[in-house]
């Protein structure tokens, strides 16, 4: 693990393997069927208003995620771990969500957006949010503080210009 926390406080400085191997290995997983669930859509509709600003995008399509993907449940050399709430998610919702848990390291959270360029596209838009709505949830329950002001910044980004 690089954290005890799902929040990444250090700097990382992985190798560009290490990044190739964990894109493989959620494109692998994305193909996988499965009837499970990790992200309801009537979620994401009550969610991203609330907390997001902004209308429940469509999602582009859904694949399987991990759904529960942070520095506390990845190693070097690679293993993924703490799978109990992988199932169907919005494209792109691991990826957003290791960006999320990024935000305090900006250095990190480039590399992120980096290795999964489908982040910041309207591709990922409704996983984006729904990371984003997530943890801003949290916030609001007084978990994940030190995110707040990342998540209000990116919140801010996900709004389409006036």
């Amino acid at each position: 693990m690089f954290s005890c926390r799902p929040i990444l406080h250090e700097d990382l400085d992985l190798p560009g393997t290490w990044w190739t191997d964990l894109a493989t290995t959620l494109h692998k997983l994305a193909a996988a069927a499965t009837d499970r669930v990790a992200v309801r859509p009537q979620y994401m509709e009550r969610a991203i208003p609330e907390f997001v600003g902004i209308p429940t995008p469509a999602a582009s399509g859904w694949s399987t995620a991990h759904g529960d993907l942070h520095w506390a449940n990845l190693t070097n050399p690679l293993r993924v771990l703490d799978w109990e709430g992988w199932g169907t998610a919005p494209e792109g919702f691991d990826c957003a969500m290791l960006y999320a848990y990024s935000l305090l390291r900006p250095g990190t959270a480039a590399r992120v957006r980096e290795a999964f360029p489908v982040l910041g596209s309207p591709a990922a838009l409704a996983a984006e949010a729904t990371v984003c709505a997530m943890l801003l949830q949290t916030v609001s329950r007084g978990d994940n503080l030190v995110l707040e002001d990342p998540l209000r910044e990116w919140a801010e980004d996900l709004r389409p210009p006036l």
